[in-house]
């Protein structure tokens, strides 16, 4: 078996996973075809492994490499002795090079490769080999068509390398995308695959790096690199037994404007469960007494105006600022006055929609915007920001400075140092409900006072939000509240916290 489901961390643009291809080929003398036929080979182990039932299948070609990949499953499945029909949608005669060396071979192993014309009635698995990551223009003619065909015929997908029409630099749809149950990418896995659309339309992700040396690679820095918790969880360490809440940082809360006091009370609740040692609440003074009744371990405060901020903020280490903080001239006035402090910051909400109305660049804050939030702050609508979400984190990281978030399937986060951008790869569709924000914004500023660097606290947390929330969902995603992530929290901050020592 040389595909895995044990992923790399790095990953690629499209034009870098070429410039490997490139490498492996001339540098390191395996011809492409070699390349090609491993690749083959591994998609057509892994189709029997994920479907041992599987008899009929149905491989979809088109005219270039991803064509040829396609072929050389097709040969594999024909030598197995499983019913084989390769449909070929482009112009036979286009195919070139190792494409149709594989094309031959099969065609020469008795196959037949008839002209795409629609789908047959049934088949037990079908493979997309249409398209690979070289795609940049919108799906059209015959090609939306099968991809379309596709996506409504009620056999499983394996995609190879890519799913069809899904573009590997942004994850994008360009136009209309295969969607598949399983999609193995070779050599580097490609970027597109984990945030935008990349996770709706690939199914489960394996890797086949096509046994190509490690010095393949040496030459390309990659353009980001994936982030789980399961990576993460050790930063925090065991605490000293002899460790007192003032050890761990003070989080000041501040929102919870009418009507919008969970919001407050969720985002300070997160702290405490990440492990800060205090967590006081800046908020209407109508909510300070609700608040402080509800969960007694909050230290709440009401806030008429922002002169009476000055106490409270010299108390604090950090500031989370935004959860249910409104727009009104009492909200712009708490933000100000936050901003005139050198205090580390955490932005989140409305404090995001009153920056962008006046933008400002500070070197430590966190932003953690959802796409429309970041839309307003880059004056572009969040159709655009979707559209490349790479490009749109790294512009919101240039304007502001500090360490940009940006939220939603594939949550991206980058600072202002070296490092690539990462792309968290835990979460569940479960977490698309109210108040998972505010509580990603506790997480994110109990972690910055127990010590974390800005960019390590918001990669951390963003995996730890979304770590809890899988474990959340466990019981099902549908119904998921954000407070169902605050058990979770703690069970995986402590995942020895049951044992007793000898």
């Amino acid at each position: 078996m040389s595909y895995t489901d044990r992923l790399p961390l790095d990953l690629y643009r499209a034009a870098q996973v070429r410039e490997l291809d490139r490498a492996a080929i001339e540098d390191f003398g395996i011809p492409g075809l070699t390349l090609m036929e491993r690749a083959g080979a591994g998609a057509f182990d892994l189709l029997c492994h994920a479907w041992p039932g599987a008899r009929d299948i149905l491989v979809v070609c088109g005219t270039g490499n991803n064509g040829g990949d396609g072929f050389v499953l097709a040969r594999h499945a024909l030598g197995a002795g499983m019913q084989v029909r390769v449909l070929q949608l482009g112009d036979p005669n286009r195919i070139q090079g190792d494409a149709l060396a594989s094309r031959r071979a099969f065609l020469e192993a008795g196959g037949e490769a008839a002209p795409f014309a629609g789908l047959p009635e049934s088949a037990d698995v079908i493979v997309d080999g249409l398209l690979g990551t070289g795609l940049e223009r919108e799906l059209s003619g015959d090609w939306r068509r099968a991809v379309e065909a596709l996506n409504d015929f009620p056999a499983p997908v394996l995609a190879l390398d890519i799913p069809s029409g899904l573009h590997a630099d942004t994850g994008r749809i360009l136009g209309a995308a295969v969607r598949a149950d399983a999609t193995i990418s070779f050599i580097g896995l490609k970027r597109g695959l984990f945030s935008g659309m990349g996770p709706d339309c690939c199914g489960r992700i394996l890797f086949d790096d096509l046994a190509v040396p490690a010095g393949v690679y040496e030459a390309e820095q990659p353009s980001a690199r994936r982030a789980q918790w399961r990576l993460q969880s050790g930063l925090l360490g065991r605490r000293r037994r002899t460790a007192h809440k003032g050890d761990f940082g003070h989080v000041l809360v501040i929102g919870g404007e009418q009507g919008f006091s969970g919001a407050a009370r969720m985002a300070g609740e997160a702290a405490l469960r990440t492990g800060a040692g205090l967590v006081s609440i800046a908020t209407r003074p109508e909510h300070a007494a609700l608040l402080g009744a509800v969960r007694p371990e909050l230290m709440c405060h009401g806030v008429a105006d922002a002169t009476q901020l000055g106490p409270l903020l010299k108390r604090a280490t950090v500031i989370a600022i935004g959860p249910g903080l409104g727009q009104s001239s009492w909200a712009r006035a708490l933000l100000g006055r936050v901003l005139d402090t050198g205090l580390p910051l955490v932005v989140d909400a409305d404090a995001l929609n009153l920056l962008a109305a006046e933008p400002a660049t500070r070197d430590n804050w966190i932003l953690t915007p959802h796409p429309g939030e970041a839309g307003r702050l880059l004056g572009l609508p969040s159709s655009e920001v979707q559209a490349d979400r790479f490009r749109s984190v790294e512009s919101l990281q240039d304007k502001y400075g500090g360490v940009a978030v940006l939220k939603g399937a594939g949550t991206l986060v980058r600072g202002g140092c070296a490092r690539p951008v990462a792309v968290c790869t835990d979460g569940n569709p479960g977490m698309a409900s109210g108040g998972m924000g505010d509580v990603l914004t506790g997480i994110i500023a109990g972690l910055l006072a127990q010590g974390f660097a800005p960019e390590d606290a918001a990669t951390a947390g963003v995996c730890l939000h979304a770590a809890a929330a899988d474990r959340a969902a466990q019981a099902g995603e549908r119904g998921l509240l954000a407070g169902d992530l605050m058990p979770e929290l703690r069970m995986l901050l402590n995942p020895d916290w049951t044992r007793c020592p000898a």
